[in-house]
């Protein structure tokens, strides 16, 4: 019998002193302009299909020889689909880009265009402008947003049902931390 194949998403975290800040930040976004709740993370491989035991195996290989690295926002931007709504746009540091394309290689990863490393702040189908005021509402909600720096010490593996707009089926699989030295 073949094991059964999920999707799966590496994830950076935010460091645990910066989630309370970040969560109120987008359940403020999320009482005007609505969407799920998701945890705060910066996506490091997107989506693959792969069995569980599979998705460990690559997890654990990628984190293996990687280390801690730095991630400073430059604004807040708006895209173009649901899971890129609103979000703090990263800058695309050497460190950041690699430590995407390492994970991305040990998973075989084809990524269709270049990587944006980026936090999602809301999830939605909401039009130009309801996104235009989402994106000002977050520098009111936290004026300095668009200064944020702060280092990825933890990757995550998580099941991301991309079918799934609600995001209440994602779950964490898996949690590593990224040696500092």
């Amino acid at each position: 019998m073949e094991a059964k194949r999920d999707v799966y998403s590496v994830w950076a975290l935010p460091p645990e002193e910066l989630r309370p800040r970040l969560m109120k930040l987008m359940e403020g976004l999320r009482s005007e302009f609505g969407g799920p709740q998701f945890e705060p993370h910066v996506t490091v491989v997107g989506a693959v299909s792969s069995t569980e035991s599979e998705a460990r195996d690559l997890f654990t290989k990628a984190c293996e020889r990687l280390q801690a690295y730095d991630a400073r926002v430059e604004r807040v931007a708006t895209g173009t689909f649901f899971y890129q709504c609103v979000f703090l746009l990263l800058h695309p540091t050497p460190q950041v880009v690699e430590a995407s394309a390492h994970c991305c290689g040990c998973f075989g990863y084809k990524n269709s265009t270049p990587y944006m490393p980026h936090l999602s702040l809301l999830y939605g189908d909401i039009t130009e402008e309801e996104k235009k005021t989402a994106r000002e509402k977050a520098y009111v909600l936290d004026e300095n947003i668009g200064s944020l720096s702060f280092k990825i010490t933890h990757l995550a593996l998580y099941k991301t049902d991309t079918e799934d707009k609600s995001c209440k089926s994602w779950e964490k699989v898996a949690e590593c931390e990224l040696r500092t030295s």
